[in-house]
């Protein structure tokens, strides 16, 4: 009887002993500063945000890219402007606390975020990287942004890139004290080489967007690419036009009327 009495007290749910309770899982909270794989995190101010879209000028018909993207601001304001968007960022963590925050934004649905190396992420797709990277980062990332299709539009917050002068820059003036400054670059045509025109052979040099050579023989002045858009001086006669791929049209002015002109690269 004894042994009857026992089991049914230790088999007694009134009697078991309870399992502990799992301990909850604290939220993440990122903390400023806080080490990564290639960088710290240091959150963009709003302000800078918004100026760095409007820098680069960012409507619904873009695809914004933004690699080590942390708590995903960057991504989720240009999807608050309509445009597809998304953020490459190492640490798990943040890709999840960017997911929430996304949803929160009610952009869920513009805005992805992924977990991945962003010297391996493929930005080929992107018409604009924005980014708060160091010079480091940006150095090694270069020749990928170079890749990109021009006219393609790079901003970042302070830092630049090692070489390559920005296209713009923009201070914000009032109530700010740190990472006030917004840098834009805009992806330039690849034009050096020989290319013929009715003129004589147009011998080009560059330097990112920056324009030398001769044309026939002659120097050429002041010029510069802004994406596939080329600019150079010959004289007094102002040269522009459209790259597309090994062909320029463009236009010719010289005192009077503009003149077509066209270039067809040889190499």
């Amino acid at each position: 009887m004894i042994w009857l009495v026992l089991a049914l007290f230790v088999a007694s749910p009134a009697f078991a002993q309870q399992a502990p309770a799992p301990a909850a899982q604290e939220e993440f909270v990122p903390q400023v500063g806080q080490a990564g794989k290639d960088v710290v995190w240091v959150p963009t101010p709003p302000e800078l945000v918004e100026a760095m879209l409007d820098l680069a000028k960012v409507t619904a018909q873009d695809y914004v890219m933004d690699l080590g993207s942390g708590d995903g601001r960057n991504v989720i304001a240009a999807a608050k402007r309509g445009a597809a968007s998304m953020g490459v960022e190492y640490n798990p963590n943040m890709v999840q606390l960017s997911k929430k925050n996304a949803a929160a934004a009610g952009v869920a649905g513009k805005a992805t975020f992924v977990e991945g190396d962003m010297y391996k992420a493929d930005i080929s797709k992107a018409s604009v990287m924005a980014l708060f990277l160091l010079p480091s980062n940006m150095l090694e990332l270069r020749e990928k942004f170079l890749n990109l299709r021009p006219g393609s539009r790079i901003v970042s917050n302070t830092f630049g890139i090692e070489g390559w002068s920005a296209d713009e820059t923009v201070t914000i003036e009032n109530n700010c004290s740190a990472w006030c400054t917004a840098l834009l670059w805009i992806v330039p045509a690849r034009v050096a080489g020989t290319w013929r025109t009715a003129e004589g052979n147009l011998v080009l040099e560059q330097q990112y967007q920056m324009l030398s050579g001769t044309l026939n023989g002659k120097p050429i002045q002041s010029g510069k690419l802004r994406g596939d858009q080329i600019r150079f001086l010959v004289g007094t006669a102002e040269y522009t036009g459209k790259v597309a791929g090994a062909r320029i049209d463009g236009a010719l002015r010289s005192g009077g009327p503009a003149e077509n002109w066209t270039a067809t690269k040889t190499n």
